[in-house]
């Protein structure tokens, strides 16, 4: 389903017009609302990145990522190394403890999510700690997920995304939760009060399929497979 396809399934379904004013104005935040709600909902294996652009600096125990590259950290490895060697996640605290500023510098064994950047006035990077603190600069491989390019391109009616392309039924759904609002029928003193929760219904129904679609991509489906979850073998795999 491209940006176009969209757009006139969306406005057929709510009886307005494509031309509508009002209609233009909300699309934008109408499919926002709809990607980022599929994408919390769903770990997209699509949406992982690999970034080789991140170094450690000798004697800094800080590492400053912009929030525009991931939205979450799978892992880091230090890239200088043959081979790759990963760090190994733990607490700010257990860092704090156990490699407080002014201890021997080493190659780093661990990382910790610190927080955002104190500096910066909505935390606009994400701070990573590493311990024991680097011994020389280090090359990284990051990967994390990111947001996926969204589907709110007017100027190219043909474009499309992982969502529209793979899950369009779960779009239009999220998509008519968002549109309810938008003609007042949200609530139940409103012209038709089951038009949210009957979408509401239809997205859940849809995203527990989606879920473990995504599990098997992943080999988190049952017994750690990709298979799609047994229901009448006996035993079960999970």
């Amino acid at each position: 389903m491209n940006y176009t396809d969209y757009v006139t399934q969306i406005a057929t379904m709510a009886v307005v017009p494509t031309t509508d004013p009002n209609y233009q104005i909300i699309l934008p935040q109408m499919i926002n609302y709809a990607e980022l709600r599929i994408q919390r909902d769903l770990d997209f294996l699509s949406t992982v990145v690999s970034n080789t652009s991140f170094s450690l600096t000798s004697g800094n125990q800080y590492l400053n990522i912009p929030d525009s590259n991931f939205v979450t950290l799978q892992s880091i490895s230090l890239a200088s190394t043959t081979p790759h060697v990963p760090l190994m996640p733990v607490t700010k605290e257990y860092l704090q403890y156990v490699y407080p500023s002014g201890t021997t510098a080493a190659q780093p064994i661990y990382y910790a999510m610190q927080g955002g950047d104190p500096t910066t006035i909505g935390n606009t990077s994400i701070v990573v700690r590493v311990g024991p603190t680097p011994d020389q600069n280090y090359t990284l491989v990051i990967n994390g997920t990111a947001r996926e390019t969204t589907l709110y391109q007017p100027s190219t009616p043909t474009a499309t995304n992982f969502i529209s392309n793979y899950l369009p039924d779960l779009l239009i759904m999220a998509s008519m939760i968002y549109i309810s609002a938008y003609q007042r029928n949200f609530g139940r003193i409103n012209d038709d009060p089951a038009m949210a929760q009957t979408y509401e219904s239809q997205y859940q129904a849809l995203l527990k399929g989606a879920m473990v679609e995504e599990a098997r991509k992943k080999y988190q489906a049952g017994a750690w497979s990709a298979m799609s979850p047994a229901v009448i073998a006996t035993p079960t795999r999970g």
